[in-house]
Protein backbone atom coordinates (compact mmCIF):
# COMPACT_ATOMS: atom_id res chain seq x y z
CA UNK A 1 0.00 0.00 0.00
CA UNK A 2 1.72 3.14 -0.89
CA UNK A 3 2.20 6.03 2.20
CA UNK A 4 0.56 8.98 2.12
CA UNK A 5 2.42 12.56 1.87
CA UNK A 6 4.21 12.64 4.51
CA UNK A 7 3.10 16.13 5.52
CA UNK A 8 -0.71 14.95 5.50
CA UNK A 9 -2.80 15.01 8.93
CA UNK A 10 -3.44 11.78 9.52
CA UNK A 11 -2.60 11.11 13.35
CA UNK A 12 -0.42 7.89 12.38
CA UNK A 13 3.35 7.06 12.59
CA UNK A 14 5.72 5.04 10.26
CA UNK A 15 7.58 2.66 12.90
CA UNK A 16 10.23 0.12 11.96
CA UNK A 17 10.98 -2.72 14.21
CA UNK A 18 14.29 -5.21 13.58
CA UNK A 19 13.29 -8.11 15.05
CA UNK A 20 16.91 -9.95 15.60
CA UNK A 21 16.78 -13.66 16.04
CA UNK A 22 18.43 -15.03 19.39
CA UNK A 23 21.49 -16.20 18.04
CA UNK A 24 21.67 -18.77 20.88
CA UNK A 25 18.23 -20.70 19.52
CA UNK A 26 17.77 -21.98 16.42
CA UNK A 27 14.95 -21.60 13.88
CA UNK A 28 12.55 -24.45 15.33
CA UNK A 29 12.88 -22.87 18.76
CA UNK A 30 12.11 -19.32 17.78
CA UNK A 31 8.91 -20.23 16.39
CA UNK A 32 8.56 -22.47 19.80
CA UNK A 33 8.61 -19.35 21.62
CA UNK A 34 6.65 -17.01 19.23
CA UNK A 35 3.88 -19.72 19.42
CA UNK A 36 3.84 -19.74 23.47
CA UNK A 37 3.61 -16.53 23.79
CA UNK A 38 1.04 -16.02 20.36
CA UNK A 39 3.14 -13.82 18.53
CA UNK A 40 1.45 -14.60 15.08
CA UNK A 41 -1.71 -14.68 16.53
CA UNK A 42 -1.95 -11.24 18.69
CA UNK A 43 0.84 -9.25 16.77
CA UNK A 44 0.28 -6.68 15.45
CA UNK A 45 -2.45 -5.14 17.78
CA UNK A 46 -5.37 -4.51 15.89
CA UNK A 47 -6.06 -0.98 14.24
CA UNK A 48 -1.76 -1.24 13.29
CA UNK A 49 -1.14 -2.27 9.37
CA UNK A 50 1.54 -3.72 8.36
CA UNK A 51 3.30 -1.51 5.83
CA UNK A 52 6.24 -4.00 5.11
CA UNK A 53 7.37 -6.88 6.19
CA UNK A 54 10.71 -8.68 5.61
CA UNK A 55 13.60 -11.31 6.40
CA UNK A 56 17.27 -10.01 6.56
CA UNK A 57 19.20 -12.90 6.07
CA UNK A 58 21.83 -12.93 8.83
CA UNK A 59 19.92 -10.74 11.55
CA UNK A 60 16.11 -11.76 11.39
CA UNK A 61 12.95 -9.73 10.68
CA UNK A 62 12.39 -5.82 9.90
CA UNK A 63 8.68 -4.66 10.18
CA UNK A 64 7.24 -1.24 9.22
CA UNK A 65 4.40 -0.43 10.83
CA UNK A 66 1.67 2.16 10.28
CA UNK A 67 0.82 3.24 13.56
CA UNK A 68 -2.09 5.29 14.95
CA UNK A 69 -0.49 7.57 17.81
CA UNK A 70 -2.69 6.49 20.07
CA UNK A 71 -2.02 2.78 19.48
CA UNK A 72 2.26 3.37 20.11
CA UNK A 73 1.94 1.82 23.35
CA UNK A 74 -0.05 -1.14 22.42
CA UNK A 75 2.73 -2.10 20.04
CA UNK A 76 5.14 -1.64 22.46
CA UNK A 77 3.48 -4.15 24.96
CA UNK A 78 2.54 -6.68 22.38
CA UNK A 79 6.57 -6.54 21.66
CA UNK A 80 7.61 -6.78 24.93
CA UNK A 81 4.34 -9.48 25.56
CA UNK A 82 5.22 -11.46 22.68
CA UNK A 83 8.26 -10.96 21.04
CA UNK A 84 10.71 -10.94 23.77
CA UNK A 85 12.12 -14.12 24.36
CA UNK A 86 12.94 -14.70 20.78
CA UNK A 87 14.17 -11.54 19.24
CA UNK A 88 16.22 -8.47 20.47
CA UNK A 89 14.28 -5.48 19.05
CA UNK A 90 15.48 -1.81 17.89
CA UNK A 91 12.44 0.69 16.94
CA UNK A 92 13.05 3.50 14.56
CA UNK A 93 10.52 6.19 13.42
CA UNK A 94 10.39 6.39 10.17
CA UNK A 95 9.16 8.04 6.44
CA UNK A 96 8.63 7.74 3.69
CA UNK A 97 11.47 8.89 1.82
CA UNK A 98 10.79 7.75 -1.84
CA UNK A 99 8.30 10.80 -3.28
CA UNK A 100 11.59 13.24 -2.15
CA UNK A 101 13.82 11.08 -3.57
CA UNK A 102 11.91 11.34 -6.77
CA UNK A 103 11.53 15.06 -6.70
CA UNK A 104 14.97 15.40 -5.91
CA UNK A 105 16.38 13.28 -9.16
CA UNK A 106 13.49 14.68 -11.14
CA UNK A 107 15.03 18.27 -9.89
CA UNK A 108 18.95 16.82 -10.78
CA UNK A 109 18.04 16.08 -13.65
CA UNK A 110 16.53 19.18 -15.15
CA UNK A 111 19.53 20.83 -13.47
CA UNK A 112 22.38 19.26 -15.23
CA UNK A 113 20.69 19.02 -18.85
CA UNK A 114 21.76 22.73 -19.63
CA UNK A 115 25.40 22.01 -18.26
CA UNK A 116 25.33 19.14 -20.54
CA UNK A 117 23.73 20.86 -23.74
CA UNK A 118 26.74 24.20 -22.51
CA UNK A 119 29.58 21.74 -22.42
CA UNK A 120 28.38 20.23 -25.48
CA UNK A 121 28.29 23.60 -27.60
CA UNK A 122 31.32 24.93 -25.91
CA UNK A 123 34.21 24.60 -28.25
CA UNK A 124 37.38 22.53 -27.41
CA UNK A 125 41.02 24.25 -27.54
CA UNK A 126 43.65 22.78 -30.02
CA UNK A 127 46.48 21.34 -29.16
CA UNK A 128 49.26 23.16 -30.55
CA UNK A 129 52.14 20.91 -32.76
Amino acid sequence: MPSPDPSSSDDTILLTIFLQHQQQMNLAEINEKLDETGFWREFPPDGVEVESWYVMMGVGQVVTLRVPAAKLREVNLAIEQRAWGAFETEFFPTYDFRPVFERLRKEAGARAAPAREKRARKPRPRRGR
